[in-house]
């Protein structure tokens, strides 16, 4: 019931992240009957292509054939001659090798990417579970699968009549036959057959793709807190991420504090804002090692006070200073000729 409920609350679509995680674990889109149609296509291919090979094969037994005394066995002449026979037959078994790989690899590759996991070689207890079993085989699965073997069965009883009913009366007359045209028949047949395999088996097949595709699709479903849950792993938690962002502020305002021992002159609104500027011969320009507004700005001036550092009142001033530099960076220019007038100032009063 409980899962039952916990399903009924997945309405979401998955996100990538969910997907790219059910593919490295090994779970995609699979349906076992593709791959073999794909197969059976392969066979086809190789029995319209049967001439070709057939007279590739040929050609180095019909020498062999017809010159056997030109073939010595002794002195490794055996050797030898399976060696040639060997190297005469490969590219025909070449031919069939590649064409069914390529249609066995293509039955999983039109699929999906190729991805190598473990995962499904894992033990699990859950197999060995009784009740797990009964559920896979009477859950939607369990029923599709019985399904498709009573398709197969009746396509199978159909595919038979369809090949060999035309030629019932074959038994009858093949003692009477050819070989050449009792061959033809037989080579007839099988192809009738095999068209209505191909028929039958692919749509099966595409019949339960569909049903694989709507089953993966059902399972990635996500449910709006898991969606949350993998937000919150991928970007991190917000609460995480603010207390973090609070951690770093704290140590910067703890290295701006420090500094402000070492300013030249703090300039104020004089309540609002304070800017701590320190200019020596080692600076091109005066440089802003501190500011701040409200609380802030107050214990600026608190620890300017403490190490006698000069408090020079000019709203405008720190204003626009406040507004247009950051720590560690020098004054603007429009701000040289103010600056430079109340550290001038500054000095003029240090030396008196």
């Amino acid at each position: 019931m409980a899962e039952e409920q916990d399903q009924s609350q997945k309405t979401e679509e998955p996100t990538q992240k969910r997907l790219d995680d059910a593919r490295k674990k090994g779970d995609a889109v699979r349906s076992q009957d593709v791959p073999i149609w794909f197969m059976m296509m392969g066979i086809a291919l190789l029995i319209a292509a049967s001439g070709p090979i057939l007279r590739m094969i040929a050609r180095p037994l019909v020498s062999l054939i017809d010159h056997p005394h030109a073939f010595r066995l002794e002195q490794g002449g055996a050797m030898q001659l399976t060696g040639a026979l060997i190297w005469a037959l490969a590219p025909a078994a070449a031919i069939v090798f590649g064409i069914l790989t390529l249609t066995a690899l293509g039955g999983h590759l039109i699929q999906n990417r190729p991805a190598w996991t473990a995962e499904k070689m894992k033990p699990k207890l859950s197999k060995l579970n009784p009740m797990e079993g009964l559920k896979r085989m009477f859950g939607p699965q369990g029923w599709m699968n019985l399904a498709k073997a009573l398709m197969k069965l009746v396509a199978i009883a159909a595919a038979l009549m369809y090949a060999v009913w035309p030629e019932r009366s074959f038994v009858e007359r093949a003692g009477a036959m050819e070989i050449a045209v009792l061959a033809g028949v037989l080579q007839d047949i099988a192809s009738r057959l095999l068209l209505a395999a191909l028929v039958v088996v692919g749509l099966i097949a595409a019949i339960d793709y569909i049903f694989q595709k709507q089953q993966f699709d059902k399972k990635m479903k996500m449910s709006r807190q898991e969606i949350k849950d993998e937000h919150k792993q991928s970007e991190g938690d917000p609460q995480v991420k603010a207390k973090i962002r609070q951690l770093r502020m704290e140590k910067s305002r703890g290295r701006m504090m420090a500094a402000v021992p070492d300013a030249t002159v703090i300039i104020t609104n004089p309540t609002h804002y304070s800017i701590a500027l320190r200019y020596d011969d080692e600076t091109p320009a005066p440089i802003c090692v501190a500011k701040g507004v409200d609380d802030l700005a107050l214990r600026i001036r608190e620890v300017a006070a403490e190490n006698n550092i000069p408090l020079v009142e000019n709203p405008p001033l720190a204003r626009a200073l406040y507004a247009r530099m950051e720590v560690d960076e020098t004054i603007p220019r429009e701000h040289y000729e103010a600056v430079a007038k109340i550290i001038s100032f500054v000095m003029k009063t240090k030396k008196t």
